[in-house]
């Protein structure tokens, strides 16, 4: 790379890396402090895991593509929700699984899974004519709205779930006093936020540099890094046996980032869709939708992903890598 090149790289890159560092740090003690929070004021322990758990570990995803849809970078949005949807069913929950295979138990998460089917189908249907106006965005706000209702129910009428009882021990070995509980929840968040900003200039500035599109960014370096705290959380609750917190966290996380993360930057940003999004990476996301449903329901036997799935999983996402980087191209 000649000298030209290094000096303007050298900072956007910096940046990257702290940026990722302090996501990955802030995000984990966000959900510690929100999870203990709520243990204080008795939310039932399915909905922590339902709810906080499992979407607080998309916490980073949302913060990211709002701030990229208020700076006019609304691909890179797009990119980053879509894209870590398919790095947490593809490489993470693959990487999950390799290491101990997941047992599905949860009724509740057996309904998610058809569920985040429908809502990846929802999507398509949106952005089919390549655009999604803020009209658009508030049907997925609104989709939104709808399942927080369900999960609520759910919480309510299913609360001896396995989902229920392994976040029930998880809360009762990491327990916080409430002062503890409400810093880590504030300074997670001032982080995530501080920290999100500094990736999104780092990555718009790769991008312009290196001449290529924001959602190719968002798909790889963004989707990736804002990912890593489900790895993280994915791969310690398997070691423990918590099969139905690593799948819920995934589960949720794909809800969250559907929905949620671009319905909230659609609002703010109304985008163009660009037309690899739906020939290349959104029929990539319901492939693995679709695998894991089929995964969570069972072939032969009540659902488990075992090693060999998780194997297929990881090609999925390898191929899918390769793709996207023989088709990276300038903007």
């Amino acid at each position: 790379m000649s000298n030209t090149h290094t000096k303007p790289m050298l900072l956007p890159v910096a940046a990257v890396i702290a940026g990722l560092l302090l996501l990955i740090w802030s995000a984990d003690r966000f959900v510690e402090g929100a999870s203990a929070t709520a243990q204080h004021f008795a939310v039932p322990p399915l909905l922590v895991g339902m709810v906080i758990v499992g979407f607080g570990t998309s916490a980073p995803e949302l913060v990211v593509s709002v701030i990229a849809a208020t700076q006019g970078n609304p691909a890179l949005a797009l990119g980053n929700a879509w894209g870590s949807n398919i790095v947490n069913m593809g490489l993470i929950l693959g990487v999950t699984a390799l290491i101990a295979p997941i047992q599905v138990r949860s009724v509740v998460l057996r309904k998610e899974l058809p569920l985040l089917m429908a809502v990846t189908a929802l999507s398509a249907l949106l952005a089919w004519d390549l655009t999604l106006s803020r009209a658009n965005a508030l049907v997925l706000l609104a989709a939104f709205a709808a399942l927080m209702v369900w999960s609520i129910r759910e919480a309510r009428t299913h609360g001896d779930d396995a989902l229920a009882q392994e976040t029930a021990s998880e809360l009762k070995a990491g327990a916080l006093p409430l002062p503890r509980a409400l810093l880590w929840l504030v300074l997670g968040l001032v982080v995530l936020v501080a920290s999100s900003r500094l990736l999104v200039w780092g990555a718009v500035e790769i991008a312009q540099n290196l001449g290529i599109s924001d959602l190719v960014i968002g798909l790889t370096v963004v989707a990736i890094g804002t990912s890593l705290p489900e790895l993280a959380s994915c791969v310690a609750a398997a070691r423990k046996g918590e099969d139905d917190i690593a799948l819920g966290n995934v589960l949720g996380s794909g809800l969250f980032n559907t929905l949620a993360v671009v319905g909230l930057a659609g609002t703010i940003a109304p985008m163009d869709v660009e037309s690899a999004a739906l020939t290349r990476d959104l029929p990539v996301m319901a492939g693995l939708t679709v695998l894991l449903w089929k995964m969570g329901r069972g072939w032969r036997r009540p659902g488990r992903i075992n090693r060999w799935e998780a194997g297929g999983l990881l090609g999925v996402y390898g191929a899918y890598t390769l793709w996207l980087l023989w088709t990276m191209g300038p903007r």
